[in-house]
This record gives structure tokens, C-alpha cells and sequence, in this order.
């Protein structure tokens, strides 16, 4: 949407201001350096929500009661701090953010926030959107507005999920966008409700969404584990295999078929790495969850077509 290294040193700092304000919420701005600031931000729409991309020198910025009685959107924000040093101030809280952690804030209410505490470039992934759709009550919510969140769990999850979208943006469809905003909302709502202790207060379809993702993310932690089964993807999380299955099911996919997914997408990898040609096939696969050297070569081919052997061979055939 802006990038300022294309501007005039004079027009950069009014030349975001403007951006920010249409991208994001209406705010005072107070740039220390304004000959050396620089700032860029990009927005992707993801159905009900939004999710920009943002990088910015240091400043800090204000949104008076004033200002919102003027322009409130009514939009709940949940930012991802990927680099350098930040502060939020709202409803009482105020927070100072390192890389990795969350916070979450309301356009309906006053805020100052800082970036760049430590003077150097600060970046965030920020995810907006209106309140009206939040799948949890106003009252439950408000007491986090300001608060950093847990970035364990499902914040975990929220934060791939956000930095998944952002890379691989131009890929998206207008429908796949449309559905993954609903998946962000639900997610943010998930992350909000294990802060406050309150996920049965999340919609039946919210927690089976947040739960989905949860598993994935557990599955692709353990998929090195040879005795990663739906039975024990079920009891890590609490529930009956029974149930994991439905949960993948009503997406189109089985447990297990993800499980052995995942690992051949590892042993392609390594496979495919020149710094691993001395490793044996076997090991590699036994590396990722088949023990068995058979087993390995067995799956390997009925997934790709072609055993691991021939694999690496073509591979480094065109490498040379």
C-alpha cells in the first residue's frame, strides 16, 4: 500500500500518516527524526478482516477520546511484534512489547503506543477487525484491551498463521482469502478466551477451528516421532479419537494421511539437500518417523511416484 522509500524526504512522514490512518485507525503521530524516517505497510483483505504488514522507524503516536468521537471504525486489533521494541498504553495497561509477543487493543478506545523504545526500526503483523463480529461479549473482552497476550498454544498458532498469510499473499484467491478471514477471527477469539480462561464462551464452530489448528501445529512439532498416531494426537489433546477424526474429516483430510504428509514433505527436504547427500536413504527416512527402511520406501513412492533413492539421484542429475 505505502512504501516511503519512494517519496521526497519532505512528503514521507505526511505520506504515511495518511496511509496509516485509512489502513489502520486515526492517530496523532510524533516522528523524533522526520529527515530520516521511513515506513512501509501492506494490507491484505481476508474476508471480515484485515492483516497489514507493517515496518516503521522509531515513533510514538496517540489516539485521543477526541479522535475517536470523531472516526471510530469499531474494530478489535490483535498485533504480532516481529522485530524491534514496542509500547502500548490503554484501559489502564501499559506494556512494553519484545519480538514475538502479542497485544491486543480496541479502536473505540483511547490508546498512545510507541515503536522503536530501544531507537532502532520496530515491525508488526497487525490483524483488524469489527467488533460486531468477535465471537465473544464486549464485557468479557474489554479487560484485555491494552494487555499483551500469551503467545503459547494457540497464540502460537495465531502468530505461523500470520506470518504463513504473509508470505505467501499473492497466492490467495478472493474465495480463499474469504474463508481465511473467517479462520483468523475465529483464532484471534480462540487466543482472547485461553487468555481470559473463558474458551467455553467461544461458538461451537470457534473452538473446533482454534482446535484444528492446535493439532496441526502439534502434529507438525512431532512428526519426527515414530509413535505419532491418531490415538496419541487424540489423548495430547484431550479428546477421543473418535472426535479427531470427525474434526479432519469435515475438512476433507484423515489424521494419518496428514501425519505421513508431513513427513514426506521432510524427507523430500532432506533428500533434496546437497549438505545431506552422504546421510543414507534409510536414515533419512527414519529421521522423520519411518523406522522402517520398507515402510519408508514404500510411502515415499505411493506419494510421489518415484522411491527416495531415484528422488535424490534426479535431483542431483540436474543439479550438475
Amino acid at each position: 500500500m505505502l512504501d516511503t522509500d519512494g517519496l521526497l524526504r519532505d512528503e514521507k512522514t505526511a505520506a504515511w500518516m495518511e496511509a496509516a490512518a485509512l489502513a489502520l485507525v486515526p492517530k496523532r503521530c510524533r516522528v523524533a527524526e522526520p529527515e530520516r524516517f521511513a515506513a512501509r505497510i501492506s494490507v491484505m483483505e481476508l474476508g471480515p478482516a484485515q492483516l497489514s504488514a507493517n515496518v516503521f522507524a522509531p515513533f510514538s503516536c496517540y489516539r485521543s477520546p477526541r479522535l475517536v468521537r470523531q472516526s471510530d471504525p469499531e474494530l478489535y486489533q490483535l498485533a504480532v511484534i516481529t522485530t524491534g521494541r514496542q509500547g502500548m498504553e490503554q484501559a489502564g495497561h501499559r506494556t512494553s512489547l519484545e519480538p514475538g509477543e502479542m497485544i491486543f487493543y480496541d479502536s473505540s478506545r483511547p490508546f498512545e503506543a510507541s515503536v522503536g523504545t530501544d531507537g532502532r526500526a520496530g515491525s508488526s503483523l497487525l490483524v483488524q477487525f469489527p467488533r460486531e463480529v468477535m465471537p465473544l461479549p464486549e464485557k468479557m473482552v474489554a479487560p484485555l484491551c491494552g494487555s499483551s497476550l500469551s503467545g503459547s498454544g494457540i497464540g502460537h498458532v495465531f502468530r505461523q498463521t500470520l506470518r504463513a498469510l504473509a508470505d505467501t499473499e499473492t497466492d490467495l484467491t478472493d474465495r480463499d482469502r474469504a474463508r481465511l478471514g473467517t479462520t483468523i477471527v475465529d483464532l484471534a477469539a480462540a487466543v482472547v478466551a485461553r487468555q481470559c480462561e473463558q474458551t467455553s464462551a467461544l461458538t461451537p464452530e470457534a473452538r473446533t477451528e482454534a482446535l484444528y489448528h492446535e493439532i496441526v501445529a502439534f502434529i507438525r512439532r512431532h512428526v519426527d516421532d515414530p509413535d505419532l498416531t491418531p490415538p496419541a494426537v487424540a489423548a495430547a489433546h484431550c479428546i477421543s479419537t473418535r472426535t479427531l477424526h470427525r474434526i479432519f474429516q469435515a475438512r476433507g483430510e484423515t489424521v494419518s494421511g496428514m501425519i505421513r504428509g508431513e513427513r514426506i514433505n521432510r524427507c523430500r527436504r532432506d533428500l533434496a539437500d546437497p549438505g545431506l547427500r552422504a546421510v543414507p536413504v534409510g536414515s533419512v527416512g527414519a529421521r522423520w518417523g519411518f523406522p522402517r527402511a520398507s515402510d519408508f520406501t514404500r510411502a515415499f513412492k505411493a506419494a510421489t511416484g518415484v522411491t527416495p533413492t531415484v528422488y535424490r539421484a534426479s535431483l542431483q542429475e540436474q543439479g550438475s
